[in-house]
């Protein structure tokens, strides 16, 4: 739980809502969601928010930035519940997917300048190609196609009368991409996101822009998650009490 709320100026819902540039309704949502501590009432109903209440908010609408609305309102909700630990493993967590998503995307980067230096996409047969025909385009045995296939890596369209294999263009320039990458010790299970990638964004041009763009939103989203962490230790952190100087401490035993 946060540290206790020292004495402070009673604040109103709608000064809550000024202050987060919301609306009062969101802060009784935001109450509701537990990320808010808990809110006491006067006799007549009316809520009383405080000191307390406004910090929380603060720290929620930090960590909104980098973890997101739905991690944030997790890890306030698992503080105000009173189990500091497990919000802390909700911010490792946080922490640890976006470490994955980096590793992924250099995978990415590298993979891209792995294939700099193949034929232009655009260099494939106009027409589908059998099995056999793919192999012998790309040098390799027709047992390797039906492996990248079972790994999930090309998906040819089969014939229903004969099971014919027919590879599409946009199948053939897959096939040379994993061949390319197979050739310099990438894994089918490494070569599969990237090729999801290259498929979603039309192609490597496409997709280098993508990872440049990806790379600057990934920096930032760290600059975030580091502010917003930040605040949360800020905010579980006991406030400093003031020390009595030591002139106070004789002028209180002097007698009137």
């Amino acid at each position: 739980m946060p540290p206790p709320e020292r004495a402070s100026a009673r604040l109103r819902p709608v000064d809550l809502a000024r202050l987060s540039g919301v609306s009062t309704q969101q802060i009784r949502n935001y109450e509701e969601a537990g990320v808010l501590p808990p809110v006491p009432r006067t006799d007549s109903g009316y809520r009383v928010f405080g000191d307390a209440h406004r910090r929380a908010l603060l720290t929620y609408r930090a960590l909104s930035k980098g973890y997101g609305a739905v991690a944030a309102t997790r890890i306030m909700r698992t503080v105000h519940e009173g189990d500091v630990p497990a919000a802390l493993a909700l911010v490792d967590a946080a922490h640890a997917a976006l470490h994955t998503e980096r590793v992924s995307l250099r995978v990415t980067s590298e993979a891209l300048r792995t294939l700099a230096g193949e034929p232009p996409e655009d260099d494939v047969p106009g027409a589908d190609l059998l099995i056999g025909e793919v192999a012998a385009l790309l040098g390799v045995r027709t047992s390797t196609l039906r492996v990248w296939e079972a790994a999930g890596l090309l998906s040819p369209r089969r014939e229903r009368a004969t099971g014919y294999r027919h590879y599409t263009p946009d199948e053939v320039r897959d096939a040379r991409f994993i061949l390319a990458l197979r050739r310099n010790h990438y894994l089918l299970d490494h070569i599969r996101p990237v090729l999801d990638d290259l498929r979603h964004e039309g192609g490597t041009d496409a997709l280098r822009t993508a990872v440049t763009t990806r790379h600057t939103t990934l920096t930032t989203r760290t600059a975030a998650m580091l502010e917003g962490a930040g605040h949360l230790h800020t905010y579980l952190t006991p406030p400093a009490q003031p020390v009595p100087s030591a002139d106070a401490g004789i002028r209180s035993r002097t007698p009137c």
